[in-house]
């Protein structure tokens, strides 16, 4: 392999936007680890780790955790080596009367130099308080 091809992405923008709006359809059910870095940083109000193996592990517990969860992609946008993603996360709380909840946010997902995400940073518009308080709104 050439110097020049080890830096050629392996996927082009056009391909990882497409994934990652197949991804958030049916989130978090099916989705496509491998457009992550190995060592990919996961940060948002409640967690900071880094490693696909950990990120799969926080997928996988809400999918077996929640209930009817849903993750409604509103924008995405590629500048430069950064994907911003708008979004509301929905589920169901696994409590006997079943609260609805749903926190507001984006995301910037930052892309290496081979085109897959190395840094995946989550911000909301709600507060942490204010998530919990669902639990208890009937």
């Amino acid at each position: 392999m050439s110097p020049a091809s080890a830096t050629q992405p392996i996927f082009s923008p056009a391909e990882l936007i497409a994934i990652l709006k197949a991804d958030y359809s049916q989130f978090p059910k099916q989705q496509t680890y491998d457009i992550y870095a190995e060592d990919v940083l996961f940060v948002d109000p409640l967690n900071r780790f880094r490693g696909i193996n950990r990120y799969r592990q926080m997928i996988g517990w809400m999918n077996r955790w929640f209930r009817e969860v849903h993750l409604d992609l509103h924008d995405i946008e590629l500048q430069n080596n950064l994907i911003t993603t708008r979004w509301t996360l929905r589920w169901r709380a696994p409590l006997p009367w079943q609260p609805g909840m749903a926190i507001d946010g984006w995301s910037e997902l930052e892309l290496n130099a081979t085109g897959k995400i190395q840094s995946h940073t989550d911000y909301w518009h709600t507060r942490k308080w204010d998530v919990l308080k669902q639990l208890f709104d009937r």
